[in-house]
This record gives C-alpha cells, structure tokens and sequence, in this order.
C-alpha cells in the first residue's frame, strides 16, 4: 500500500504534523450558478440521509465493515461552492432536525427558495462571442468584485457579518491569495492565510464580501482587495522564516481571487483534518480545442482553463486513491459522471446524454431558467445519493424520487 504521504491531494504546510481524526467534511467545488444548484441538490441528499444531522455517525462500507465516521465537523467550499454554503451557515441554526420531513421542509424554506431566486438574476455571464459582461458594474462606481459583493448581499446574505456564520461545525470560505500564492481561509473565528497570519476581526467582514472573493474568476471578476490594519492581525501567527509575511502590505492591502485558482474542490483545509470527505465537484469538464483563439482576453482563459484542469485532474485522482487504500473514507461524484459507474441499487434515472447537456452549461453567474434550476438540483442530488450509497455506507436507504419529479434531468 502507498505511504498516504505520497498520495495526498493537498499541500503541506512546512512543520505542520496534522493526523485525520473521525469527523465529516463536506467539500463543495467551484462552477458558478451551475455548481450552485448542482450542490443544492447534493446537499439536499446528505441531510436526507442523516450524514448532516447532530451525533456521532457509523458507515457500513462495501466490504461489510461497519466503521465510525463521527459527526459533520467542516463545509469547505470555493467559488460557486461558497455561494451555497454561505446560505446553508446562515441558515443552519433555523433547520429543524427533529425529522427528515421537516428537515426537508425548513431546508427548501431557508435555502433552497433564496438559491432559486438569486439563479433568476444575472450577474456576469459569458456572451456568445466568449467574453464576460457584467451587468451595471461598468457603468457605475465601484470595482465588479464590490458590485457582485452587493448583489449578494441584496438577493441572499443581508449584510450578514462572518462572524455570524457557525463556528461548530465549521464553515471554511476559500479565496486565493494573489500576493501570498496562498489560500485564504474566511471563517467565523477568524480569517488567515498560513503565511500571513490571523485576523480574529471578522465582524468588519461580510458574508458577501467572502463569498464573492471566493467567486472572483479572473480576470473579469478578480481581484477582491480588502483593506485591513496589520495591528488586527494575530501576534506570531505568520509563517517561519522565509514564509512569514505577517507585515504590510500583506496584512494591510490584500488582494484575492477564485478559491478555484489554488484548490478548486475546497479540499485544503478539510483533507487534513477529517477521514470522511464527502466531495461534490460541479466545474466544467475540459473540452479540447480545434482552435484556439489569439485575442489576449480569451487565450488568457483558455491558458486558465488548461491549467485549472491539471491540477483539478491531479487532486481528483490522488483523492479516490485515498480512498481505495484507506487513507480517506468518503465519497466523491461529478457533474459530467455516468451514473451507470455507481453500484448502488435503486440509483434514480439519470440518463448519461441527457446528464452531460448539463455539464456543459456555463460555469458564469448568468441566469438559469426554472426547469433548468430543477434539473441541475435533480442531478446533484442523484449523483451524491449514488456515489454515497455505493463508496460510503451501503446500508442507506434508495431514495424514492427526484426533488422536483417533473423535471427529472433532462427531455430524452
């Protein structure tokens, strides 16, 4: 069996000696409103299933065994990923986990409804010629990152602060670093960068401004600045030596983009922590080119797109080799995945043609009409329920149908 140290999907942070405890982890990838609702669905599935809920949890795993995999500890998530989540923290403590019916209901009441509304809105979408426009940012005052992060906060977030996001279990918003090349984690007790340091004032930060920084895609929507105070930050929390950057204008004049453009399955932070992973990846699958274009506006994302798929490639496969050899317990599943490959019984009809006209929808924050919302929610909750019921625990329960039965995935 490979050294698990050879085979992780995330980096390792100089002198940090951390080994996985039991605990849940839920990792939402980047992909825009189509990750955005591809989630909803994933993660209606997983408080169905229990896996959300209070306690400790046990998993009866394909080979028979039944193995502890404790409780729901962290949701980290990137981009269109942090969209969702933001709403689901804010939203946790009114979810009533005294059934699963009502569970579902208060579910659908408190997230899912203010989801769908944002969905109906454009905010910058990617024109038929391939380039981006976003809406009213051109015209009025204010950089794009500072109007999506109002948008936000109008149609979902309220000007909530960070600190009002749980701190048990814990949600993990992650940006990218421009200056640092680290990431960038915002949470409810603080926000840091491991070579930067710890900012515990996340009362001067809103959820909005968090979860557009994660969704900056560059370079339209990128960069998120941030104007802190170095006597914020915590004493001695920087990196060591040459990876200490606890000093302006690192910690004076931060500059972010996509949590996508250093780990875009929001894995960093709960790989190395947690043994269960529970991964939901909604980014759009690598189309080659016959052309490809000489502008410098869209050879530049095709540059991005390149690279994006690399490493996404790279932590994917090093993620399900954690899992066949026991490193990681989990579950992972894609948006452009067949559910033929999943060996659960009762997988709901979720035909490959009709999955993959969904995967190849934009990855923008354009809008999405109501049948396409549901059907995008419809997959995201089939392929979790298949991938769970066939890596994680095959003693869960088929589910009986679709969130939204008349749409199913697609027309045949």
């Amino acid at each position: 069996m490979p050294d698990p140290e050879l085979v992780s999907p995330v980096s390792a942070v100089p002198g940090e000696k951390e080994t996985p405890t039991d605990g849940i982890a839920v990792c939402l990838s980047g992909g825009g409103y189509r990750a955005m609702l591809f989630h909803t669905g994933a993660l209606w599935r997983l408080l169905e299933l229990g896996l959300l809920s209070p306690g400790d949890h046990t998993a009866r795993q394909p080979a028979g065994a039944t193995v502890p995999i404790g409780t729901l500890q962290r949701v980290s998530s990137v981009s269109g990923g942090s969209i969702i989540s933001g709403m689901l923290g804010l939203k946790w403590k009114n979810l009533d986990f005294s059934t699963p019916p009502k569970l579902v209901q208060s579910y659908q009441a408190e997230v899912v409804k203010p989801i769908r509304d944002l969905a109906n809105v454009t905010l910058a979408a990617e024109t038929a010629e391939g380039a981006f426009k976003v809406l009213s940012a051109i015209v009025t005052p204010g950089s794009v990152n500072e109007h999506v992060a109002k948008a936000y906060d109008k149609h979902l977030f309220e000007k909530a602060k960070l600190s009002q996001l749980p701190a048990e279990p814990r949600w993990v918003i992650n940006a990218s670093n421009l200056q640092s090349g680290a990431l960038w984690r915002f949470m409810s007790p603080y926000m840091r960068d491991w070579k930067v340091g710890e900012n515990k004032h996340t009362d001067k930060v809103s959820v909005a401004q968090a979860v557009a920084a994660s969704s900056a895609f560059p370079p339209m929507l990128a960069p998120a600045t941030f104007e802190l105070s170095n006597s914020d930050f915590t004493a001695g929390t920087g990196g060591r030596g040459e990876y200490n950057l606890q000093r302006p204008p690192f910690t004076t004049h931060v500059s972010l983009a996509d949590g996508g453009v250093y780990d875009n399955l929001g894995l960093e932070t709960a790989y190395k922590r947690f043994r269960t992973l529970l991964v939901s990846d909604a980014g759009a699958p690598f189309k080659p080119a016959e052309k490809v274009a000489r502008d410098w506006v869209r050879l530049s994302g095709r540059v991005i797109n390149v690279v994006d798929n690399q490493v996404r490639a790279l932590r994917k496969r090093l993620l399900m080799n954690s899992f066949e050899t026991g490193a990681r317990l989990g579950a992972f599943w894609d948006i452009d995945v067949d559910i033929a490959v999943f060996k659960a019984p009762g997988k709901l009809d979720c035909p490959h043609a009709q999955t993959l006209k969904l995967a190849t929808l934009g990855t923008d924050l354009g809008e999405k009409d109501a049948k396409t919302q549901e059907r995008l929610i419809n997959w995201g909750y089939a392929a979790c329920d298949a991938s769970v019921r066939s890596w994680l625990d095959t003693s869960l329960p088929a589910p009986a149908a679709f969130p939204y039965p008349g749409s199913g995935v697609g027309q045949p």
